[in-house]
């Protein structure tokens, strides 16, 4: 796995190319399903914006039933499942679930490939932060959960005209177990 780049899914990634308990520090940085398209930006050779651009990506999710079915007979750990359904049953059949039931699978999956001792930082911002943390505890145990780094973002792009743009980021970190460190006087 040294030097490796794989393009794609890394749900796929992760099941086909990541053995058990290989990877050290994880650091995540998901779509956070802010319901907008992203694109990459080319400039001329003067420096200047180019009119071309690709779509990178779109940060937007929408609810099938199918893919929820499929993760909740799938799903190794039946506590998240479980969370999950609460989420549903709680929530609705909406973008934000749709949202929640892609990123399960992928942390569970990241959860397996971690060392014993490894750790993960999931950067996300507050549209589902606090869903998220909730599956984390469900997968890596809430006594695991080490701290949230927040930061704020110098150029906010968030379209909200009534509360203002959200100004923050935030980084949830987990490590796979406690690890109790002596200190040698």
């Amino acid at each position: 796995m040294t030097r490796t780049l794989y393009y794609g899914d890394n749900l796929e990634v992760l099941r086909k190319h990541i053995g058990d308990e290989t990877v050290d520090l994880i650091y995540l940085d998901p779509p956070f399903n802010s319901n907008r398209d992203y694109n990459l930006l080319f400039k001329e050779q003067s420096g200047e914006p180019a009119q071309a651009q690709i779509k990178a990506f779109t940060d937007t999710w929408q609810w099938s039933e199918h893919a929820y079915q499929e993760f909740l007979l799938e799903c190794p750990h039946p506590a998240l499942a479980r969370l999950i359904e609460g989420f549903v049953n709680t929530l609705g059949r909406n973008d934000l679930t749709a949202y929640l039931v892609m990123m399960a699978p992928r942390l569970i999956e990241l959860h397996r490939v971690l060392k014993p001792t490894g750790s993960l930082y999931l950067h996300c911002d507050p549209t589902a932060s606090h869903y998220l943390k909730v599956m984390l505890d469900v997968i890596f145990g809430a006594k695991n959960f080490r701290n949230e780094i927040v930061w704020k973002r110098t150029s906010a792009h968030s379209g909200a005209k009534r509360w203002g743009p959200m100004p923050r980021h935030l980084a949830i970190l987990y490590q796979k177990r406690r690890l109790h460190l002596e200190s040698r006087l």
